[in-house]
């Protein structure tokens, strides 16, 4: 079986068109976030305060450019569809916002995140910033490449390996993804979808494990190409909770829908309320699916962020106060990174376990009887 899986081009070409959806969806949306430190204007004798709610902002939502350290950061393709053409241009343009770019069509300036057209006078063009499609490759959408690359790289020599010799001892990464493998196929697939209808399902349970499991371990690494916060993007996460939700439309069957939407031994006028409750929560099932990721990974780095905050706010008091919440202040923050660590698989794992019962439930016949 973990030769068939790993063999197989399904399971590569789903895991490429899965990044390469979510690439699309993440780049289209209107980003909040500029991505570098942005500073007020200071003069001789006035110093800017630590914004600790602005900073963990900047570091959590999702970035024109990869920032590094200080003002030092990766400049990233910005690419705008306007009702005039294309314009095409680097990041570092806009010199962390304080800078306007001179396109083929428009005049732009970032502001707060968002890309604005401008005229000469620095004045924003409502209407031509309305009409604004922006595809650029952010730091999400470059994390989200990185990721589907390592995953490649990882899977395609593991298949080749299982295609030479399907029969020989895993060594190497064989023996840490073959474990993971039979994991999500003895205690996630089996028992929620069935032995006869889940290998179907296996493809997209493992894209769908490896590709929150690698973009949490991604977001907890502090340095590029790590950093970014692709799973707790509302973006990626709806994305996904999409994906499992047109699979469970496209795979269902007749039994799945007449218990939605008229429920068989139920009086009629029962089934007034009861329809409309079983359509709510057949919508509701992927929304959970969304917010649940979202949500728990997002509130990761904002703790840990808030930890290290602790440290600037105390020092504005005095250094020695400071020096003193830092000691208390980097433990928390080790302590929440190990356990950030196993969310990063909890996390996977739910997703994965969640979408296979949706699956299950959606095959299940009307004779099925209850696993135990």
């Amino acid at each position: 079986m973990i030769s068939t899986l790993f063999s197989s081009k399904k399971y590569t070409l789903t895991a490429l068109v899965f990044a390469l959806l979510m690439g699309l969806n993440a780049a289209a949306e209107e980003h909040a976030h500029e991505g570098a430190e942005t500073h007020a204007a200071t003069t001789e004798h006035h110093e800017e305060k630590f914004d600790a709610g602005k900073m963990i902002m900047e570091h959590i939502l999702d970035a024109h450019d990869w920032h590094l350290w200080g003002h030092t950061a990766i400049p990233l393709p910005v690419i705008l569809y306007t009702d005039k053409g294309v314009d095409v241009f680097m990041s570092s343009a806009f010199e962390h916002g304080h800078a306007t770019v001179h396109g083929q069509h428009y005049h732009y300036q970032l502001h707060e995140g968002h890309v604005i057209v401008v005229d000469e006078a620095g004045n924003e063009d409502a209407a031509a910033t309305h009409a604004i499609k922006d595809f650029s490759i952010t730091k999400n959408v470059a994390a989200l490449f990185i990721s589907i690359i390592i995953m490649l790289l990882v899977f395609l020599p593991i298949a080749a390996r299982y295609k030479e010799n399907a029969n020989r001892a895993p060594s190497g990464m064989q023996s840490l993804i073959e474990p993971i493998i039979l994991f999500i196929q003895d205690n996630i697939a089996i028992p929620n979808i069935g032995k006869k209808k889940y290998e179907k399902y296996m493809p997209f349970l493992l894209t769908v494990f490896f590709f929150i499991l690698t973009n949490n371990l991604m977001g907890l690494i502090p340095l590029a190409p790590g950093g970014a916060n692709v799973t707790g993007n509302i973006s990626v996460t709806l994305t996904l909770a999409a994906i499992v939700l047109i699979i469970v439309i496209v795979t269902s069957n007749k039994h799945y829908w007449q218990h939605i939407l008229a429920m068989p031994g139920v009086p009629k006028p029962v089934l007034l309320i009861l329809t409309p409750i079983e359509i709510l929560g057949f919508v509701i099932r992927p929304f959970v699916l969304m917010m649940r990721l979202f949500a728990n990974i997002t509130a990761g780095h904002i703790v840990i962020l808030s930890f290290i905050s602790l440290i600037f706010i105390f020092g504005a008091m005095s250094a020695t106060a400071g020096y003193g919440i830092s000691i208390f202040s980097m433990l928390l923050v080790v302590f929440m990174s190990l356990l950030e660590l196993l969310v990063a698989f909890l996390q996977a794992y739910v997703f994965t376990l969640l979408s296979a019962i949706y699956f299950g439930s959606a095959i299940e016949e009307g004779h099925h009887e209850e696993h135990h």
